[in-house]
């Protein structure tokens, strides 16, 4: 049975008419994406409900946009307020960041440690931490981050090792479904049901969250 998310895959049309900015705003390119061939990985559960990453925004919220970033991308630096804010403005929308680390061997250890912020109840502080980091990412300067924010750097070594392979799965899984989703780079989205392959205004975050909406009303009638 095919449990891929529809409409995630919008006409051409949808996509040129409300998402054509996102080659103007700016888009941080993987090298050599190869498109999954299974659509196992694609499942609504896994894409809007993955149990094993923290959820930020509204938890209960009527909206789920999850963002693929890296935390080296500056065009996800430079959205990051905007998506808050918008996020925050409608006070309905859950909000769930799936590290794609695609910029480098940093990209990696600063999506491990992040990621692994989250086994100290720290996701959300780390996340906010890192992709403010305004200087080139070193090693030392992610722990500064991380620590600035409250992160136990000792602990957080310790459950990068004894958490690893679960941390792994996670970032492959989300690698998996980028790819399949055929995103080219950082940041892509999906909101509700609708793959936004770039990076958006907040106006028209807030067009694409109210199509959302209408999308999921239509399907309940």
């Amino acid at each position: 049975m095919n449990h891929s998310i529809n409409p995630i895959r919008p006409s051409r049309r949808y996509i040129v008419s409300r998402l054509g900015a996102a080659s103007v705003i700016g888009l941080c390119v993987s090298p050599g994406l190869v498109r999954a061939e299974s659509d196992d990985i694609l499942t609504e559960a896994l894409v809007l409900r993955d149990p094993q990453i923290p959820v930020a925004g509204n938890a209960a919220g009527d909206v789920v946009i999850v963002e693929y970033f890296d935390y080296q991308c500056p065009y996800c630096r430079k959205l990051e307020p905007e998506l808050r804010q918008v996020v925050h403005d409608d006070g309905k929308v859950k909000l769930i960041w799936k590290d794609w680390p695609i910029l480098g061997p940093l990209s990696v250890t600063a999506s491990r440690m992040g990621f692994a912020s989250k086994y100290q109840n720290k996701f959300v502080e780390a996340h906010e931490a890192l992709v403010t980091v305004n200087s080139k990412l070193t090693d030392a300067r992610i722990r500064e981050a991380l620590a600035g924010a409250g992160v136990d750097i000792d602990r957080l070594d310790r459950d990068l090792s004894a958490h690893a392979a679960e941390i792994d799965a996670v970032l492959a899984r989300n690698d998996d479904q980028a790819t399949a989703f055929e995103f080219r780079g950082t940041p892509s989205f999906i909101v509700g049901k609708f793959r936004v392959p770039g990076a958006l205004t907040m106006a028209q975050f807030t067009q694409v969250i109210a199509d959302a909406r209408k999308a999921a009303i239509v399907k309940k009638k």
